[in-house]
């Protein structure tokens, strides 16, 4: 079979940075091809040359065995090629419809360029059958879950007769009700022909859907698996170039008689329900489970300080603390790292050395000065102790992946010795190997007597970093498991309601 696409020896350089070193790889019609590897491995890189925002410095490429060489984006999505970003690219004041056909418009025959709306409320409504979404082709992107927007997505990508379709992430967003539709829209482009190049740090939903694997690390190819090889250990040993034998690293474990850190008693919230209870003790890492809307980033937020807490009682070190805001949980020691990095936990235009401090200025600073010395020394310790990838502090943190995004986060707290740290999502969006170092991380913290709250959909990091898990439904507790109760199916049950 002559393949759809063929990739041979590319190679492409930034300043100062080798992205890609000579890889290559073949994609089938019909076929979906994973592509992984640690963040900076050059996955996102690849993509973008096979979708024509980027051109290769060396190598060449083919499209049904003929030599292609993309100009730009619209060559290559002339020959059905197109890139689904991670970040959907829609307009949300506009009509489903509209985006669709956004920018290729469809015109009343013999009009003047008045606009064949009948044309394209038809054609889209055909196109959402095919992907199996069934909302109207006038609703307003902006009214749609993420979940819906990623199959309108998929709908503007077939009208444009895609052959190879580039999905970058697609689930970092998606309910687990949402990502299983997506599964099944993919079965069905498959059975169409149509080619997917599928990239994801979930190693789990690549097993699911793969046909093949083509592992990247450092820019070049590490490895490749057949459908029947992939397997959580098998991709990590290519990604990472070893194993990882202790993937959840959990050597500081906590005595019976440790007392108790965070006490949550009877708490009730803005946009809460019932009064929720729990406590997490000094050196214990508690993971809080639960399905999509149960309240757990919503009782992170009443903790922290973003929502307003209209009764019961919160308590750090038997002392109560009145959490009126940020400022005063974080005076009190109880910080928060946010599900969404990247709107919430960083100033994405600005410096690594601007985003470590910021949260730090007074411990900086002498007579409301900032003092310069203090903040290289801050600076260059948590760089080196958090392992960050950057060209220096002076670094955009826009510019760092998304492993190296969160480590920034974390650092910025970790200079004002945290009591209690509360993590929403700490790995979501991060790839195997910062993965590992942020587990590593936290084990650490529970040593130096941290009581950590860790919210997560990851089941595998639930079950491998918690002392105890917590599982909320509906927003109350529903139910805690020790460690000599973990299993997933104990996991759904109380979070299902059982």
């Amino acid at each position: 079979m002559t393949p759809l696409l063929s990739v041979r020896d590319i190679r492409k350089s930034f300043p100062g940075v080798k992205a890609l070193d000579g890889v290559s790889l073949r994609l089938d019609p019909g076929e979906i091809l994973a592509v992984v590897g640690e963040n900076g491995a050059g996955k996102s890189t690849l993509m973008k040359i096979v979708a024509g925002v980027y051109t290769p410095d060396e190598g060449a490429f083919a499209i049904d065995g003929k030599p292609v060489a993309f100009a730009g984006v619209g060559d290559a999505m002339k020959l059905g090629i197109v890139l689904i970003h991670q970040e959907l690219n829609l307009a949300e004041n506009l009509s489903v419809a509209a985006n669709i056909f956004l920018g290729r418009e469809l015109v009343r025959v013999g009009s003047l360029g008045w606009l064949d709306d009948a044309a394209m409320t038809a054609r889209s409504r055909d196109l959402l059958a095919r992907v199996g979404l069934d909302v109207s082709p006038r609703a307003l992107v902006g009214t749609l879950p993420p979940g819906q927007r990623q199959l309108v997505e998929i709908a503007r990508a077939l009208s444009l007769d895609a052959r190879l379709i580039i999905m970058d992430e697609p689930t970092s967003s998606l309910t687990q009700k949402e990502t299983d539709r997506l599964y099944k829209v993919i079965e069905d482009l498959r059975k169409q022909n149509v080619a997917i190049l599928y990239i994801s740090h979930r190693l789990a939903e690549v097993k699911r859907v793969a046909d093949r694997v083509t592992v990247l690390r450092d820019g070049r190819n590490a490895g490749e698996l057949a459908r029947d090889e992939i397997s959580h250990e098998s991709l990590v040993r290519l990604m990472v170039g070893r194993d990882l034998r202790q993937f959840y690293p959990r050597r500081h474990a906590i005595s019976e008689g440790t007392r108790t850190r965070l006490a949550v008693r009877d708490l009730t919230f803005a946009g809460g329900r019932d009064p929720v209870s729990f406590e997490v003790r000094a050196g214990e890492i508690v993971g809080m489970s639960g399905l999509v809307g149960a309240g757990r980033t919503e009782l992170a937020e009443a903790l922290f300080g973003l929502r307003a807490i209209t009764g019961g009682v919160v308590r750090l070190d038997e002392a109560e603390v009145k959490t009126s805001g940020p400022p005063s949980s974080i005076a009190a020691g109880l910080l928060l790292v946010p599900e969404d990095r990247r709107k919430h936990g960083l100033v994405l235009s600005e410096t690594i050395r601007d985003n470590l401090i910021l949260p730090n200025l007074a411990s900086l600073s002498i007579l409301g000065w900032i003092v310069r010395s203090r903040v290289g020394r801050l600076c260059a310790d948590l760089m080196s102790r958090l392992k960050v990838r950057a060209s220096g502090p002076g670094q955009i943190v826009g510019q760092l992946s998304g492993g190296n995004q969160q480590k920034i986060v974390l650092g910025k707290w970790l200079a004002r010795q945290p009591r209690v740290l509360i993590l929403d999502e700490p790995t979501r969006g991060v790839d195997v190997g910062a993965r590992s170092e942020i587990y590593g991380l936290m084990d650490q913290l529970a040593g130096q007597g941290v009581a950590i709250l860790m919210i997560s959909s990851d089941m595998e990091e639930v079950l491998g970093m918690s002392d105890r898990i917590i599982v909320l439904h509906e927003g109350r507790v529903a139910g805690e498991l020790t460690r000599a109760q973990f299993n997933e199916e104990a996991v759904m049950k109380l979070a299902t309601g059982g």
